[in-house]
């Protein structure tokens, strides 16, 4: 499903501001904000992120989780013309025309079951202000957030349209070529770098997505690509999140499901860490998830399987998967693609890549070499 969600910390959108740790004057006259110092809030992801390269702030829970006030309720017919356009487990996408703006927009809620629970409220005020305040082309702008004449929140984002990888790999799968036209192995790896730019990009502001996989990936009739659903993201923060609870057999039917309790993410792309639900989780665990989608586009395959959740917990935990090549030995996957596909699913994070950002230059390298042999 589509989302993202945060609430920028701090002023607004100053010019500049200094380092974390800085205050002095800016040379240009420009007032400068402090940056509140990484290590008060969560040490462990402060160390793995560098610091963010554009004049936006860094992501902090205090921001993304406060309460909406309650003054905030939309009572005018800004939004009509409400139509379906997706369901999930938690959440409800509609088409809605903005009067405003005269322009068609997506609007998210929580399903009628869900609206009413303070922890999912708190979850979707936080998706809904991380993907607002993580301004990156590959992730979806938000609009507006608000309530509904029954109290119930919603917000509002670019309409967007296109096939999911999960669509596009899925049709791989069934070609008899296992790939569709556009959609070759060069064109795989950079939907990655697009993805991994956002996860770069993400990181170094101070989230977390958690949630990397397939069907989260939407590609655009004209070459755009979005990441999607920042409703499991993890914010720095001093204290531990709240989650509800759930009965890990409720995900044995589909374990690609994302699971809608303290286990957070979907299972067949989760990290060896976060299935141990480990406090100290890092921007790693998603260089992991991104690696087992590599893995794959280029297997047409999941990297793991089972027959139930368990099983594949105990597999990301302890078993090695099989090389790319061995899996789909017709598909002629390159040895230093898969080199770099295996350094990412690492079982220890400290043998992956440092950082998403080393992740993804190693995947620019490898294109940059492969389209000089060619």
């Amino acid at each position: 499903m589509w989302a993202d969600s945060c609430s920028i910390s701090g002023h607004g959108l100053p010019a500049k501001w200094a380092p974390a740790g800085g205050g002095a004057p800016d040379p240009d006259g420009a007032e400068v904000i402090p940056a509140r110092p990484l290590t008060d809030t969560l040490p462990v992801m402060a160390e793995s992120a560098s610091q963010p390269r554009d004049n936006y702030p860094s992501v902090h829970i205090e921001d993304t989780d406060a309460e909406l006030p309650e003054h905030v309720v939309n009572t005018s017919l800004r939004y009509t013309g409400y139509r379906t356009v997706a369901k999930g487990g938690k959440c409800l996408i509609q088409s809605a025309k903005d009067h405003y703006l005269g322009r068609l927009v997506a609007v998210k809620s929580l399903r009628k079951e869900l609206a009413d629970d303070e922890v999912e409220q708190t979850r979707f005020l936080r998706e809904a202000r991380v993907s607002a305040m993580l301004q990156h082309p590959n992730t979806i702008p938000v609009y507006d957030i608000s309530r509904d004449n029954r109290g119930h929140l919603f917000f509002t984002m670019k309409l967007v349209e296109g096939q999911t990888l999960r669509e596009v790999i899925d049709l791989c799968r069934e070609s008899e070529f296992y790939y569709i036209e556009g959609y070759g192995l060069d064109r795989f790896v950079s939907i990655l770098i697009q993805v991994g730019n956002a996860l770069d990009y993400a990181h170094t502001h101070g989230v977390i997505h958690r949630d990397i996989k397939p069907a989260n990936v939407l590609m655009g009739p004209y070459g755009e690509v979005t990441l999607l659903d920042w409703g499991l993201a993890k914010v720095w923060s001093t204290e531990d999140e709240r989650t509800p609870s759930h009965d890990a057999s409720l995900l044995d039917d589909d374990p690609s499901l994302t699971g809608s309790g303290q286990l957070d993410g979907t299972v067949l792309y989760m990290s060896p860490e976060q299935i141990d639900k480990r406090k100290d989780i890092d921007g790693r665990t998603d260089v992991y998830s991104l690696g087992v989608v590599l893995y794959e586009a280029l297997t047409l395959e999941p990297m793991l399987s089972g027959d139930s959740f368990q099983e594949i917990c105990d597999k990301a935990r302890h078993t090695v998967p099989p090389l790319p090549s061995q899996v789909a030995p017709d598909r002629g996957i390159p040895a230093d693609l898969e080199e770099l596909c295996m350094q990412a699913v690492a079982k220890k994070r400290e043998d992956r890549f440092e950082s998403m950002h080393k992740f993804v230059t190693e995947l620019r390298a490898w294109r940059a070499r492969r389209v000089r042999r060619t």
